[in-house]
């Protein structure tokens, strides 16, 4: 079925939240834009069985569909087949968000209307209005810093670069070159934002209220940390390279 609004939700081993932020999400979605939009889950084969919770909620809503991957080979990897299958079927907006209720679904009315002007709409926990709710010191300190670090390198003025709530309009998408993207886990939402920046797209920010999962365990680890300190750079010296080959 066809869609003007596609929301891209992956898991793994989300059991506990994807039946709750299924549900939330079509209820926001319905009131925001009744009959325009679908959800697509994208369960990396997560042995808890989200997977089958999630066959059950396509057969209970006729808005949901769900792509089965057969490996887990990261949150980069899951975004960029979710989004091949939407644009494939007709996408306009495409709304990236986790599945552990961090990105409230009351949020989603204010990221598409902020689409109206703007190419790249990122739910932000670092402008005015936004906030971070049940982080201690420490994780917050890694937040900031990451996306302190991160404007500093890539020289861009966006406040929040690591947050995965989005809403992306189809010509960024396509524009950007999906299967060349570089960056897998969390610095995947680094590099798709500067990759629209550096095309020349709108990018807006809108404030979120950041809210720890209650259910279920974060994803988050000393490793992506890692990961997002050498792969940074490294996005802004391919930059380099493309604009003195062009």
């Amino acid at each position: 079925m066809s869609a003007r609004i596609w929301l891209v939700i992956p898991t793994y081993n989300e059991a506990e939240n994807v039946g709750p932020i299924v549900h939330a999400v079509a209820e926001e979605m319905t009131k925001i834009a009744p009959g325009e939009y679908r959800i697509l889950i994208v369960d990396d084969n997560s042995p808890d069985g989200t997977g089958q919770l999630a066959d059950k909620l396509a057969q209970e809503l006729t808005t949901v569909e769900v792509m089965h991957r057969t490996d887990k080979d990261g949150l980069g990897r899951a975004y960029i087949a979710g989004f091949e299958h939407v644009l494939a079927a007709g996408a306009e907006l495409v709304v990236e968000m986790d599945a552990d209720f961090s990105h409230d679904p009351k949020y989603l009315g204010d990221l598409i209307a902020a689409a109206d002007d703007a190419d790249l709409v990122l739910g932000s926990r670092y402008v005015a209005g936004g906030a971070v709710s049940d982080w201690g010191v420490l994780r917050k300190l890694i937040s900031r810093g990451g996306s302190f670090y991160a404007r500093a390198v890539l020289g861009i003025k966006v406040n929040d670069l690591t947050g995965g709530f989005k809403c992306i309009r189809r010509h960024v998408l396509e524009t950007i070159d999906l299967n060349s993207l570089r960056a897998d886990g969390y610095v995947f939402q680094i590099e798709v934002t500067y990759r629209a920046i550096c095309s020349g797209f709108k990018v807006r920010e809108v404030p979120i209220l950041f809210v720890d999962r209650a259910a279920g365990s974060s994803k988050m680890s000393g490793m992506i940390a890692l990961e997002a300190m050498l792969l940074v750079p490294k996005l802004r010296r391919h930059r380099a390279r493309q604009l003195t080959r062009s």
